[in-house]
């Protein structure tokens, strides 16, 4: 990668939970974005050691390394809109009917959608060392979920899972009526760029294109892919998305608080302080799918109908 880009690139080896893993690395920066934080929303056994100690201990080491590097002026964190609210039915309590950065997460816990606790967790603590100094500055980027095409072929972030869920009949007897507030990559890369180089640049920033359900991820794939994919065409009722939770690995309290529920979001934050223009998420969808069709990460589908792998 570094032989391929412009620039300077240096690779080096850290770890969330080594207090002094970040030293060397950071020596002489100005700017430091901290991106790193372990996604999983399944499969999870122990919240605590997969998700809220890496995330908050991964914190504490990052920003503790920025305290000892004295170049260091600004610090960007990935958090997450996860950090603003847990499920979808909190915005119901919200003034304007819209989510903003004023809001935090109050309803996660470890044992109801710990990653959310978990990035909620990283988050504050990371407000919170930033007060207790004055040298350097913080700027938290809160991108809803992220979809796009990958420099990689890596599959092991949430995002992907759901995209090769598409491609191999994962949803083909329905999709659930979950929603998304969707970042495009591109436009989530742009906001940390900015968030670091914009001086006057402060607080946290929501950035979310649009907010659009599994079915309309579904059309836009079949709108920009053709309809030979088993692609659902159709939203399950949500009694039957609660009968098969668990077999899916989903506790049936996240399909009574999200399934059914609206999302909004307000990104005019980052589109006036940072000068986002987010992209349409048809664009998102229709590149991140064919990304992965390049990879070789889903299959495609033969004349006959059925799936070459």
């Amino acid at each position: 990668m570094a032989s391929e880009s412009p620039g300077s690139l240096q690779l080096f080896s850290a770890d969330l939970l080594d207090p002094d893993g970040f030293d060397l690395a950071m020596a002489g920066c100005d700017v430091v974005f901290h991106t790193a934080s372990p996604l999983l929303v399944r499969g999870v056994t122990d919240p605590v050691s997969e998700l809220i100690e890496p995330a908050t201990a991964g914190t504490r080491h990052v920003l503790g390394a920025a305290n000892r590097t004295p170049s260091v002026k600004r610090i960007v964190l990935t958090s997450s809109v996860a950090a603003i609210y847990g499920d979808a039915a909190d915005l119901a309590a919200t003034e304007d009917g819209r989510f903003t950065e004023e809001y935090w997460n109050e309803t996660s816990s470890e044992r109801h959608q710990p990653y959310a606790y978990s990035k909620t967790r990283a988050e504050r603590l990371a407000w919170e060392l930033a007060k207790e100094q004055d040298r350097w500055d913080l700027v938290a980027v809160n991108p809803g979920l992220v979809f796009g095409p990958a420099l990689s072929p890596h599959t092991n972030s949430e995002s992907v899972r759901m995209m090769r869920d598409f491609g191999t009949g994962f949803y083909k007897l329905g999709a659930p009526g979950f929603e998304f507030g969707i970042a495009d990559v591109r436009d989530v890369a742009y906001a940390h760029f900015q968030a670091a180089m914009q001086p006057n640049a402060h607080g946290r920033y929501i950035i979310v294109s649009e907010t659009i359900n599994l079915k309309e991820i579904a059309d836009m794939l079949r709108a920009g892919h053709g309809g030979g994919y088993p692609f659902p065409r159709w939203t399950l009722p949500k009694a039957m998305v609660s009968l098969l939770a668990p077999l899916r690995g989903l506790p049936r309290r996240v399909v009574k608080l999200n399934v059914g529920h609206p999302l909004k979001f307000d990104n005019r934050r980052a589109r006036s302080h940072l000068g986002i223009r987010f992209r349409p998420a048809a664009e998102t969808i229709v590149d991140h799918f064919a990304q992965l069709l390049r990879d070789g990460l889903v299959p495609t589908p033969s004349p006959a109908g059925t799936f070459d792998r």
